[in-house]
């Protein structure tokens, strides 16, 4: 193969795979939540699943990123097995769209319509606006990458050992094979298949070879959801296995009616001479009938998975150790191993939320427990304030580095700027536990110096401490009015610091008639501070929280 040849498919293919990710980044960035919400929401009805799933990836252009959310929501316990089976099947339906995009003969305006989104992002500083010049530059960029492959492929019909090797492909097996390694590589099958459309066009490939190419980019797009359930529970892995059954069932039934019946004449007399257009019905029909065929069987399919992937008692136990630690540990070691993909930052919205909730409570508690040691000049509290803290401090850093490694490979779209307020909740739950670990610290100083509280002191330091855990437990459940909510939230916090002002004052007054000494005064002072500055914390998560669910 001479060296300019595979310097332009190198060339065509990186222009393909990115014009794809700019759409991708585009059509999911314009939908922002609303794809997220309509599959947690309608998935009750096995047939309105199926609609669902192959409209959302109609929409992102991604059977990959459909099925990464998916797993994402059962392994949070927002969406069951059974209804993850209908979107799966509906999600393979929907990515034959690409093909079908790829089949139109629009190659002659792909570099306008290029031009023409690239200028909106240039000249234009509006961010929704910005989504949809993305799609459009991404669709003609595609567009150019496949006419840059066609091109460089054209030598290739003069070598007679490139042309041998394809005709190859004629073996179902070795064309299975093909297909599915290369889509596992690139994870993709949209790709993969507008690359063999490619190859079609160039006539490097004929039809009847190319349908089990076909067929195995399918099982190969897979392996994206595989990693995705990496490090997560046991009905997320169910989840990728009735995936890769689904692709492999349906792989198994065509290669056996493309060999026995003449089931590929039929698709190409469809459109005579158009080899994409073939391949692309060939990818819609095989999505379609495979559907149709297991739709009555998605339980079964459910249960065979439970029966290969069964629960045991060791791994209830490492789902417990893992869950101890931060169930986002797994997927910031998945990014780590480069296992972020198109989709990742609408699935793990869920996660974060449940993570920081976790964190808050953890907080909570040791405000419950700082302030009994206060108040008791128990030492004995510190042993379990100290290791909760180191806790939240590890779920910080935790959290941080998943959401760093976020928004490094996705940086727009509403899901991306959710988690930048996840960024700014985080770091104020975690200050809330140093505070907490402040008050308790105090109590060496209590108990070596001898200062005793007053009755006044005490009552005050228990209403402050009340206040404070209504605060927290407040911001940990939204309201559907979140106007009224964060008012709310914001009442309470301008409760703690009018309650600050007046506490310390009545301490004053308490040391004036010599009712505790000036140790206790700057003691009880700084105490004062610290429930203050945990109450200026939970308001700033309130307002994020607000953020994100009016944006």
């Amino acid at each position: 193969m001479d060296i300019t040849v595979f310097i332009g498919l190198l060339g065509g293919l990186a222009l393909f795979l990115y014009g794809m990710q700019m759409m991708s980044d585009g059509l999911e960035g314009a939908a922002g939540n609303r794809m997220k919400s309509i599959l947690e929401k309608l998935t009750s009805n096995r047939f309105l699943g199926v609609i669902v799933g192959a409209g959302i990836t109609m929409v992102i252009q991604s059977s990959s990123a459909t099925t990464v959310m998916v797993v994402g929501f059962v392994n949070s316990g927002m969406m069951t097995l059974n209804q993850a089976v209908w979107i799966i099947m509906g999600a393979n339906i929907g990515t034959t769209i690409t093909a079908q995009l790829v089949s139109l003969d629009i190659g002659m305006v792909a570099p306008l319509i290029a031009f023409v989104g690239v200028a909106i992002l240039v000249f234009f500083k509006m961010p929704k606006l910005h989504h949809y010049a993305k799609i459009m530059a991404g669709f003609g960029v595609l567009f150019i990458g496949m006419e840059m492959m066609g091109d460089a492929m054209v030598p290739l019909r003069d070598s007679e050992m490139f042309v041998s090797f394809m005709t190859n492909f004629s073996n179902p097996v070795l064309g299975i094979v093909v297909g599915m390694v290369f889509t596992a590589i690139i994870q993709s099958s949209s790709a993969a298949v507008g690359i063999l459309q490619t190859l079609g066009n160039s006539g490097l490939i004929g039809f009847k070879s190319s349908v089990f190419v076909l067929f195995g980019t399918n099982i190969g797009t897979c392996v994206t959801a595989l990693l995705a359930s990496a490090g997560a529970n046991r009905n997320a892995k169910r989840t990728t296995l009735i995936h890769l059954m689904f692709n492999i069932i349906g792989t198994v039934i065509f290669t056996i009616l493309c060999v026995t019946f003449p089931i590929t004449d039929f698709v190409a007399s469809i459109t005579p001479g158009k080899l994409d257009s073939q391949i692309a019905n060939m990818h819609t029909l095989f999505n379609i009938v495979t559907t149709i065929l297991l739709i009555p069987f998605g339980n079964y399919l459910a249960k065979l998975a439970t029966l290969i992937l069964p629960d045991s008692k060791r791994n209830a136990a490492k789902r417990q150790d893992i869950a101890k630690q931060s169930p986002l540990l797994s997927f910031v070691e998945a990014s780590d191993k480069g296992r972020i993909h198109l989709g990742y930052s609408a699935i793990h919205t869920d996660v974060l939320s449940q993570e920081i909730e976790r964190m808050l409570k953890l907080a909570c508690e040791n405000v419950e427990r700082c302030y009994s040691a206060v108040i008791e000049g128990n030492t004995s509290y510190m042993d379990k304030i100290e290791e909760t803290e180191d806790t939240i401090d590890d779920m910080n850093n935790i959290i941080s580095q998943y959401i760093s490694k976020i928004l490094v490979h996705n940086n727009s779209g509403k899901n991306v700027a959710d988690i930048e307020q996840y960024f700014l909740i985080t770091g104020n739950a975690e200050r809330i536990g140093d505070h907490a670990l402040n008050i308790a610290g105090y109590v060496s100083s209590i108990k070596d110096r001898g200062i005793v509280f007053s009755d006044g002191a005490k009552a005050e330091l228990e209403e402050m401490r009340d206040i404070t855990k209504k605060a927290i437990e407040k911001v940990m459940v939204r309201d559907d009015d979140m106007t009224e909510w964060l008012s709310k939230i914001a009442a309470m916090e301008q409760k703690i610091d009018d309650m600050t002002v007046s506490y310390r004052d009545s301490h004053l007054n308490r040391m004036r008639e010599g009712k505790c000494s000036e140790e206790a005064c700057v003691l009880y002072s700084e105490l004062l501070t610290d429930f203050e500055r945990i109450g200026d914390h939970v308001l700033n998560i309130a307002q994020a929280y607000s953020k994100m669910y009016v944006m």
